[in-house]
């Protein structure tokens, strides 16, 4: 019975190995939504800005603004890459880090200088594995990031921009479309593009002026790009992180319908050899 006894220490590996999935599918899933209502809060917030902003834009006033500045030529850039602190997602950081490495790549082959900054534990594992150094990282960003986060991480660049070190910046993210579509995306946050002005037209009271008002809302238009990168990967993270784990426990639930037919079987041959002995052994006796 030696290999009924190691299938029946496999079906329990592999039952335990099932609880595991199934809790971190649950705990997924429960982030995941929580994370999804922080994507469509962030939402309206965006489009508000970018309403405001389109309509106050004129190239008269785009000249007096760093943020707009579009420079001819981008010699240096910065680009976050946005990676999560933790993995069991299947393929959701290699896909952030691989769209990373296509972006750097196309800029340093225009002759680009180019500044990584890295954001959660994976890429910056990843980047310090392949021995690329990078220009600052982040690990501290948990599972809810705020709007403080994304201006600790973009108001350096900000002024960089602003004083012409450097010429572009661009942010690496995963996309939130919904629970099963998280891309990786490239987003270009520096220079600012002014957004186009929607078909309504709305009557805005300035105060104290057009300028005055661009001059604070253009660093609040670049911050919230970022955090809306933050909340829309964290959510993405927990979807991927979902996904694979419901892969997980449905895989252990299968192979456990096959070792437990595979120890019933050889469990019915033992049985049946254990009869036939005895059967035999009485016959034995008996003649």
């Amino acid at each position: 019975m030696a290999k009924g006894r190691e299938l029946k220490g496999r079906i329990k590996s592999v039952e335990n190995t099932r609880k595991i999935t199934r809790t971190m599918e649950m705990v997924a899933t429960s982030k995941m939504k929580r994370s999804m209502d922080r994507v469509v809060a962030a939402r309206p917030f965006a489009q508000a800005l970018a309403d405001v902003i389109s309509q106050l834009y004129s190239p008269e006033l785009a000249e007096r603004f760093p943020l707009l500045r579009q420079p001819g030529t981008v010699k240096r850039a910065a680009v976050i890459v946005l990676t999560a602190n933790r993995g069991l997602a299947g393929a959701f950081n290699a896909n952030l880090i691989k769209e990373a490495r296509a972006i750097v790549g196309r800029l340093e082959s225009e002759g680009v200088q180019v500044d990584l900054h890295g954001v959660g534990r994976k890429g910056i594992g990843y980047f310090r594995y392949v021995g690329r150094a990078l220009a600052s990282q982040r690990t501290d960003i948990g599972d809810r990031p705020s709007s403080q986060d994304a201006a600790q991480i973009v108001d350096q660049l900000m002024n960089d921009f602003a004083n012409g070190t450097i010429d572009a910046v661009y942010v690496v993210y995963a996309q939130f479309k919904s629970a099963l579509s998280t891309p990786p995306t490239t987003q270009r946050v520096l220079p600012v593009e002014p957004p186009k002005a929607g078909t309504t037209q709305r009557d805005y009271l300035l105060y104290p002026d057009p300028q005055s008002i661009l001059g604070e809302l253009l660093p609040a238009y670049v911050r919230n790009a970022v955090y809306r990168a933050l909340v829309e990967t964290t959510a993405g993270f927990y979807s991927a992180q979902r996904t694979a784990m419901k892969n997980a426990t449905d895989n252990a639930s299968e192979m456990l319908n096959i070792l437990r037919r595979t120890y019933n079987r050889a469990r019915q041959a033992n049985i049946t050899q254990e009869i036939a002995e005895i059967v035999g052994g009485a016959a034995a006796l008996q003649g």
